[in-house]
């Protein structure tokens, strides 16, 4: 009798650990969207996209960032790169009260997300709208799961015409894209703004690691100030080069942000920051250009080998800023790095790449000097 009553009790304990293990091992399931209404679909590329520099019409991918001419001039590595449309951004004012998305991503289902970032940031778009006041506020994101994605972005909205942003993905870029509102809806693609502020950088800049694409800080800025961006982040490749120099000369850009310093040594920064900032300056006498010191990694405190890295690469940037301010050019401005991504020790993912807590820190580093450089 003792048996069978220590049985039971043992029971509820078996049936929780089996449980338990169950969800552990069960594969997650995708997404569950809405029966999908009756549609008309309108295609981004009628409009047009921000974030998507230099204007020509013909690209062997409508998505690029870059021009084809870059192709065999910028190193292979930018070039691949440059096929991720991170930054893009397409505005459109609706009444629907329904909103979808189809797109087909370019790179295969098993590279939707990343092990370090998932698949809403790495392939999903990100949608945002002005709410009463004219304030940009977040309303969905798209959860891929494989290269084609048709889901909805908003359902039951709160009627009234207003102004949408749709957010491209980071690490992925797609094929084609559109917009999906009820059928009778009223519906107006808005055309890109002029002179963006352009960032040059790293995969910081690319994008890594935020949850979301509205929540790099290229963009979180672009909806503080309210202005168009362009987003030149290449991964593991932001290193000052020339090449790369040749075609922001060629942009017309309310701002220059130089952010490269994460993939650099100090060595290379002496030899590289000085010529890139005059090879804009030729182009663009009175542009702002920003110089951003390197962040520091939120374990280098604890890594000397790395916290000596970055200060060697502070003290760099600094020597060719104050070279730079003293040969007359008073249009360049400077970024300090050691507070970019707080001081806890929280504002990174891997302890290199910010999550969206480092992303908005970064942010409020940055605003400040940007709206004293352009003036607002």
């Amino acid at each position: 009798m003792a048996l069978r009553m220590n049985l039971r009790a043992l029971l509820p304990i078996v049936w929780t650990l089996a449980t338990a293990l169950h969800a552990q091992t069960s594969p997650t399931p995708a997404p569950k969207t809405p029966p999908e209404p009756k549609l008309e679909w309108h295609d981004v590329t009628s409009w047009g996209v921000e974030g998507r520099g230099w204007n020509d019409a013909a690209r062997a991918r409508w998505f690029q960032r870059l021009p084809d001419e870059a192709q065999g001039k910028v190193t292979g590595a930018v070039w691949g790169l440059s096929q991720d449309s991170a930054g893009m951004m397409v505005r459109f004012k609706t009444d629907a009260t329904t909103i979808w998305t189809h797109y087909a991503l370019r790179k295969p289902d098993a590279q939707v997300a990343m092990p370090h970032m998932p698949a809403t940031g790495v392939s999903g778009v990100d949608l945002y709208a002005r709410d009463r006041s004219g304030k940009w506020r977040w309303v969905n994101v798209t959860k891929p799961t494989a290269q084609n994605v048709k889901q909805a972005l908003g359902t039951d909205l709160a009627p009234g015409l207003r102004e949408f942003a749709a957010y491209l993905p980071l690490f992925n870029g797609p094929e084609k894209l559109e917009i999906g509102v009820p059928a009778g809806a009223k519906f107006e693609g808005l055309a890109p703004r002029e002179k963006p502020i352009v960032f040059y950088g790293t995969s910081i800049t690319h994008g890594a690691c935020a949850s979301r694409p509205g929540m790099v800080h290229t963009a979180i800025l672009g909806r503080r100030l309210d202005r168009p961006v362009l987003n030149l982040g290449f991964s593991g490749n932001g290193k000052m080069d020339a090449a790369v120099g040749e075609f922001l000369t060629k942009l017309d850009a309310a701002a220059f942000v130089i952010d490269c310093l994460p993939n650099m040594n100090a060595a290379e920064v002496r030899a590289k920051c000085g010529p890139l900032v005059q090879q804009l300056r030729a182009a663009h006498p009175d542009t702002p250009i920003i110089l951003v010191e390197d962040r520091r990694n939120t374990n280098s405190w604890i890594l000397p080998a790395r916290a000596k890295h970055h200060a060697d690469n502070h003290a760099a940037l600094a020597k060719s800023y104050a070279e730079l301010k003293q040969e007359g050019d008073e249009n360049l401005h400077y970024i300090g790095g050691d507070r970019l991504l707080g001081d806890d020790a929280d504002g990174a993912t891997d302890g290199s790449h910010p999550n969206d807590l480092g992303f908005v820190r970064q942010s409020d580093v940055f605003e400040p000097v940007l709206r004293k450089a352009l003036g607002k």
